[in-house]
């Protein structure tokens, strides 16, 4: 892990760890976060060589009747289908990682001492940790992950923990991470962490 300013951060956690409220603390602190979730959905927008690249590889069945990706259908066509899935990430995750390095470095042009934290949710999953001077992992007990999916999205704790199953397990997550930041408290808590992390690691 390098030390210094102008530092490469990847932001990674499971499902219902609070990873998007520490990626929100993060920027209020000042750093610039490139959120790859917003990204997928822009590489998939109306228009874009992204969306026409998927109705060729899957058929317009994908689209939903305003022209855009219909994200429920799609979803269900890869979800049980790994090829499919596969083929899908194979579209979409070369124009996320591209459109990432643009606004990165679109970021250190404006400032190059600017901390820049890629928010990845699959970042162990698809193997990227090396890509960064520092890797933190957000982690909560699954069974709080699971509470906060029932309480804040409306799942069942059954879809919850299947959404889960689909992902790195926890272990693996963690042992991918320079610096793991609990979230099992409250959010002052995790506020405090955050800023812990924040001085000792990223803005020193």
């Amino acid at each position: 892990m390098t030390r210094g300013r102008g530092r490469r951060v990847g932001l990674t956690g499971g499902i219902g760890s609070g990873k998007s409220a520490v990626a929100g603390l993060l920027a209020e602190l000042g750093a610039t976060v490139v959120d790859a979730d917003a990204l997928a959905r822009e590489v998939v927008a109306p228009g874009s060589d992204g969306l026409a690249a998927v109705v060729a590889e899957f058929g317009p069945g994908v689209l939903a009747d305003d022209g855009s990706l219909d994200r429920v259908a799609m979803a269900q066509r890869v979800f049980a289908d790994p090829e499919a899935r596969r083929r899908l990430e194979s579209i979409i995750h070369p124009r996320v990682r591209r459109r990432a390095a643009e606004l990165e470095a679109a970021a250190r042009a404006a400032d190059p001492a600017a901390v820049v934290v890629h928010d990845v949710p699959l970042l162990v999953e698809t193997n990227q940790q090396a890509g960064y001077d520092v890797v933190l992992v957000v982690d909560a007990p699954v069974d709080v992950a699971v509470q906060r999916l029932v309480e804040q999205r409306g799942m069942t704790a059954d879809e919850a923990r299947g959404r889960m199953a689909a992902q790195a397990d926890r272990t693996a997550r963690v042992a991918a991470a320079d610096v793991v930041i609990d979230n099992s408290g409250t959010l002052d808590d995790l506020a405090r962490r955050v800023r812990q992390v924040w001085d000792e690691h990223l803005a020193c």
